[in-house]
């Protein structure tokens, strides 16, 4: 068939229609394709924000100040905002950098949950510090070391779930405190794994030191009617010493500075008192030593005074003088005492002037680090300096507020 001009021109328009209809499918076949290309750009951001997010979730542990100035902070305190805000306002404003915090109290409950199944097994973990990750994350961010406080064989807790490992009475019954407190006997070599087990699990969460407190044998209950199945053959400071080493051993991994409470009396006692603590014994074994050196807790004739509570500077003085002589006859560094001091009113109303005058004696004995006790978790500006401000400046108040207490006293 013979093809007309006619059909020619229809022929190019069609071409022309074509070619247009290719353009506008190509065209939507790349605006078809910035959908998936938004995906691919959205997962990569989702990797970033994942990869992120895991950073956040990373956990990096700060160094111990020198001098560290601590103050205590219960596990239920920890986990409210008024506290929290007391805590930055002390390390904004004042010579605090430290916090200790409760990881296990003497409840022997856990104070936040726990990732180890084993441990998680237990059921000892409460939510008291929900957000402990973060909560620390943000100590961290604000420069504020944490240390982590467990009390060890004073767990009312455990002994309910194995009442087998538990200090027992002559008659096999669980022996108590005065206090109604249940104790697991320190020979209980099953429960050093379970201590051992939450150290790893609060340096995993963040705490850049482990503190452990009763590490002992009771001491105020009715002596008479107790037994210790698990201790049975050896002394106590033996028994005590045995686990002192075995801290040691089986957190050696992880690299977490170590840190044991003692009784104050342990710095001029010649003998372990009979709950199993010797300053000497401990010093090898951990990074920091210290003692509870409150004057409330020394009795009466203490060095010759009726209250000893009245006499903060020469009874903390007194103590640290010969725990110093104590680390130097154990060939250990004397920067590895950092006492406990009082903060709270027992045995005499203790006033700022009264807190300063323990961190006087300390420095008077060459000793730097100290920790402040409230159990209520509160601390008094005044009893601390403002921030970037030296010991030296101070020295004229502390003088001043000493003799002001004095005459009020008519001392």
């Amino acid at each position: 068939m013979r093809l007309t001009e006619a059909d020619y021109r229809m022929i190019n328009k069609a071409a022309v229609v074509l070619g247009l209809c290719a353009i506008v499918a190509f065209g939507w076949t790349v605006f078809d394709l910035r959908p998936y290309s938004r995906v691919t750009y959205s997962n990569e951001l989702k990797a970033l924000a994942m990869s992120a997010s895991s950073a956040a979730d990373e956990v990096s542990h700060l160094p111990t100040p020198k001098p560290l100035r601590a103050v205590y902070l219960t596990s239920w305190a920890a986990g409210i905002q008024k506290f929290r805000k007391h805590i930055f306002d002390l390390a904004n404003s004042t010579e605090i950098n430290s916090v200790v915090i409760d990881i296990k109290d003497y409840t022997g409950r856990i104070s936040f949950p726990v990732d180890d199944r084993a441990l998680a097994a237990v059921g000892s973990a409460e939510r008291r510090i929900p957000d402990i990750k973060e909560f620390i994350r943000t100590l961290h961010e604000k420069g504020i070391y944490v240390i982590g406080r467990i009390s060890v064989f004073q767990d009312s807790y455990l002994v309910g779930n194995h009442p087998e490992w538990a200090v027992r009475t002559v008659d096999g019954g669980v022996w108590k405190d005065f206090k109604g407190i249940e104790w697991i006997d320190p020979g209980a070599t099953p429960v050093w794994d379970y201590v051992v087990s939450i150290g790893k699990e609060a340096y995993a969460k963040g705490f850049d030191e482990l503190n452990f407190d009763y590490i002992r044998y009771p001491s105020d209950g009715n002596m008479d009617t107790i037994s210790y199945e698990w201790s049975s053959g050896r002394s106590r400071a033996e028994v005590m010493k045995s686990f002192f080493f075995y801290l040691r051993e089986r957190l050696a991994a992880i690299h977490a500075p170590l840190s044991i409470d003692l009784f104050g009396m342990t710095t001029s006692a010649p003998d372990d008192m009979g709950i199993g603590q010797n300053i000497a014994d401990a010093l090898p074994f951990f990074d920091f030593v210290s003692p509870m050196v409150y004057p409330s807790h020394f009795g009466r004739g203490f060095i010759g005074f009726a209250k000893p509570a009245e006499h903060p500077y020469e009874v903390v003085k007194y103590s640290m003088d010969h725990a110093l002589v104590r680390a130097r006859a154990a060939s250990s560094s004397p920067e590895k005492l950092r006492p406990w001091l009082q903060a709270f009113d027992l045995g005499a109303i203790y006033t700022p002037a009264m807190v300063r005058k323990q961190m006087k004696a300390l420095y008077d004995s060459g000793i730097e680090s100290w920790m402040l006790w409230n159990a209520a978790s509160t601390y008094d500006k005044a009893a601390l300096l403002r921030k970037g401000e030296n010991v030296a400046a101070q020295a004229a108040v502390l003088e001043a507020a000493s003799s002001s207490d004095q005459h009020a006293s008519g001392r």
